[in-house]
Parts: C-alpha cells; sequence; structure tokens
C-alpha cells in the first residue's frame, strides 16, 4: 500500500484481519459479487484514517467513482474516500451474492477487533 508516512500504524493489522477470512464461493459458477474496502480520511478525527467495507455486483472501481458522485452512497464514503484497498479482498473475489453479504459484514467485524478505529458500512 503506498500511504507513505502516513500509512495508519493499524494497516498491517487490517491486512491481516481481511487475509484471515476465507469465501467457500470465490471464483464458483454464478460468484459475481465482490466485496471491498475504501480508504477513508477525515482530518477532524482525532484518529483520521479508517476504513469503509461494502459489498457490490458491479466492479469495485464502479462502485467506488459511484460513492464519489453520490449515487447510492455511503455518506462516509462519498465525503471521505480516499481510494480503494483491493489487495485487502482479492482472495476473496468474486463470490456468491448471499456470501459477500456475509463476508462484508465478517469483514466489518474483524477489522474492528483489529484495532481499525473507524470502520464504516459491513451490513
Amino acid at each position: 500500500m503506498a500511504l507513505g508516512a502516513n500509512t495508519p500504524d493499524w494497516m498491517a493489522k487490517a491486512e491481516r484481519a481481511a487475509r484471515r477470512l476465507r469465501a467457500t464461493t470465490a471464483g464458483s459458477r454464478g460468484a459475481a459479487h465482490s466485496v471491498y474496502l475504501i480508504l477513508l480520511h477525515d482530518p477532524r478525527r482525532a484518529e483520521p484514517w479508517g476504513l469503509y467495507v461494502g459489498q457490490t455486483s458491479r466492479d469495485p472501481d464502479v462502485r467506488f467513482d459511484q460513492h464519489k458522485a453520490g449515487y447510492k452512497a455511503s455518506g462516509a464514503a462519498r465525503r471521505f474516500g480516499v481510494r480503494l484497498l483491493p489487495a485487502l479482498t482479492a482472495h476473496l473475489n468474486p463470490m456468491r451474492a448471499w456470501e459477500a453479504l456475509e463476508i462484508e459484514a465478517a469483514l466489518a467485524d474483524e477489522l474492528a477487533r483489529a484495532g481499525v478505529p473507524w470502520v464504516e458500512g459491513g451490513h
């Protein structure tokens, strides 16, 4: 991840937490959904960096652009989204729709447990 000196100190823990999850339907027939992570930054917060967890049937890049444009957008992703973090979820995608919903929630929980101070989405 190329954030340089601005890399949040919890990022390595977040990567490990994301890699612990496995999607049983990843790459299977009918697998067309993805989970994705968006790096958030709000300099007004005591802990300015965070993560948004989402799931989509679209390409995650397209979904990120939709968030930023305000289309069916999370307020946090629209206002504070910096970029996608595809390396953290590539091992999971694509998967079946039902599992994307489950993994989205599980990923948000794992990230919070790993010490990410600000986690949005995951529902």
